[in-house]
């Protein structure tokens, strides 16, 4: 098996029958569902349609909204050796600067999609193709291409946290390689279900939600993500329904889980089969896990199932994380120590203790280093580092970029290599990776690093009527010297009289905590923090808007302590 078709081609021919995947419209209503056979087939039919329009290599921009069409499109675009680029549509009567620029940088040939959002997605491709109406028996006049394992299959456009989006040229011998980590980590059988709510154009979607389910020939139940947001318990009711074992997520959907579902909602659900629990995508908070166990410790969900990890686009997905079965690993560390990137284990006890989730081991031929971003010395045990990646999941490189192996190939001081320099700071602690914040996103002030996620889980924490996950801590330039600033959204319905009250709780708790005194505390309405199509917060884009004056902030107090 050397190509993604060649894995649906041997899943068709030995198991057509069988379902694959199944999609909930509103996350109850069975509206599709898709064997083997007939992905095989309607892929087929749809390369023939496609090389009729493009060439081999040629890239195909997938503007679909959610639902199994985009499955079908995804592999038509294998099948016909070309290089899918997964999106989604623009919304209606709104410019969406992120699909324009995806669709600017990998120049695509065409765009695939359904009738309905045809018009949307002619707004960013010049010529558009629904494969709604081509027939099904032109799939008998599909010829394989002669896709070698080092093709690209698709480009993953990163997230954007950071920067612009760069579109991650992911092959298919990356494809494969990761998808028997996550197999073999997470031990999918004979009795597995995958559950997931996960957007397609997402790295995590995809390759968990979309591509793992025909490698470890396990079914999958999928529903809009949108469905997930407003009503959160869908998800967990598909897991009962469908007696789910495995599911992944971003941390804070676990958060929403534990403020929307209702008691009496809770007491219908039964997770006892949940197995895997995978939380990845962003910073693991240990509270988070305790929240989420103890809610749900009701509803049969066990502790043991959270399988914390970390990953990234530019690895495919999956870099580390927990095995089926091993739980959450909770470690306290010196947050004084941390600020001089030394690793001092703590009790949780001490004033000064920071606790962190391991993100778990390596495995099968993935590498991960800990070195120090300027020297590229690799670090000891005891030091923080710059996480560093090798194996056979890394990616070839950024579509459209040249770049001389400072990302994708860099080596350490002592020859070691190649590995990815995935930006991320981290540190080794008892086998497993500790994730502590971003490089580029650190915080220096007065000589002492400070990670911003950690500040803005102190506001939340603070006591203020903030929103969760709805804050952005980042440092600017005045005087000569680093300053804090602080982004937060407050409640719905906070009055404005209440404002002044609540800069002054988070301002107190930031100096508590961090020893830190706020050059600025800005408050904002819910939902005006930028964030990317995955939920993260774009400190960057914050950043610039900050500086630039866009922000339309409720209330501000630069200079005030």
């Amino acid at each position: 098996m050397g190509t993604l078709v060649d894995l649906v081609r041997e899943r068709a021919a030995a198991d057509g029958d069988r379902v694959s995947h199944r999609f909930l419209r509103d996350g109850q209503e069975l509206s599709a569902e898709l064997t083997y056979a007939e992905l095989d087939r309607r892929a087929r039919a749809g390369a023939v349609a496609l090389r009729r329009e493009a060439a081999a290599g040629d890239r195909i921009l997938l503007l679909f909204p959610p639902g199994l069409e985009f499955l079908v499109a995804f592999f038509a675009t294998l099948y016909a050796g070309m290089i899918a680029v997964p999106t989604y549509p623009p919304r209606p009567q709104q410019t969406d600067d992120r699909v324009r620029g995806i669709a600017l940088d990998c120049q695509p040939a065409l765009g695939l999609t359904t009738g309905d959002a045809l018009p949307r997605a002619e707004d960013v491709a010049t010529r558009c193709l629904t494969l709604d109406t081509v027939s099904i028996d032109v799939a008998d006049e599909w010829r394989p291409s002669a896709l070698q394992p080092s093709a690209i299959a698709h480009l993953q456009y990163t997230s954007g946290s950071t920067a612009m989006p760069k579109g991650v040229a992911v092959t298919h011998s990356n494809l494969l390689h990761n998808l028997e980590d996550l197999h073999s980590g997470w031990q999918h059988g004979a009795e597995s279900t995958i559950v997931s709510w996960l957007p397609a154009f997402h790295d995590m979607g995809l390759v968990y939600g979309l591509l793992t389910p025909i490698y470890a020939q396990v079914p999958c139940v999928l529903m809009p993500p949108v469905v997930f947001m407003q009503r959160p318990v869908r998800w967990l009711q598909a897991i009962t329904r469908f007696r789910g074992t495995h599911a992944a997520a971003p941390n804070f959907a676990y958060d929403h889980c534990v403020r929307r579902v209702k008691p009496e909602d809770r007491a219908a659900l039964d997770l006892s089969t949940w197995e895997v629990a995978v939380n990845g995508a962003e910073p693991v908070r240990p509270d988070t896990i305790e929240r989420f166990s103890s809610t749900f410790a009701g509803c049969g969900f066990r502790r043991s199932a959270f399988a914390p990890g970390y990953g990234l686009a530019e690895a495919t997905l999956k870099v580390t994380a927990a095995r089926r079965g091993e739980g959450p690993t909770i470690s306290a560390f010196s947050a004084a120590a941390l600020e001089q990137r030394r690793v001092v284990p703590a009790r949780t006890s001490e004033g000064d203790a920071r606790s962190f989730v391991g993100c778990g081991a390596p495995i099968l031929e993935t590498r991960v280093a800990i070195v120090d971003p300027v020297t590229s010395v690799p670090s000891p045990a005891d030091a923080v580092g710059e996480i560093w990646v090798g194996g056979p999941s890394v990616a070839a490189g950024y579509w459209n970029v040249t770049e001389p192996g400072q990302t994708f190939r860099a080596h350490t001081a002592d020859g070691s290599g190649p590995f990815l320099r995935t930006g991320d700071l981290g540190f080794i602690s008892g086998g497993q990776l500790f994730v502590a914040g971003r490089l580029k996103d650190v915080i220096i002030i007065r000589g002492q690093n400070h990670y911003p996620h950690d500040i803005e889980l102190t506001v939340e924490r603070s006591g203020a009527r903030v929103r969760a996950a709805g804050g952005a801590a980042f440092a600017i330039e005045r005087d000569g010297e680093e300053q804090l600033v602080v982004l937060q959204e407050v409640e719905r319905g906070l009055k404005a009289t209440e404002w002044p009250a609540q800069i002054d709780t988070i301002r107190e708790a930031i100096a508590r905590e961090h020893d830190l005194r706020a050059f600025d505390v800005v408050l904002l309405k819910p939902g005006a923090i930028p964030k990317t199509s995955s939920g993260k917060v774009q400190r960057a884009a914050c950043r610039s808007a900050y500086l630039d004056g866009t922000l339309a902030a409720l209330a501000t107090d630069a200079g005030h302590a």
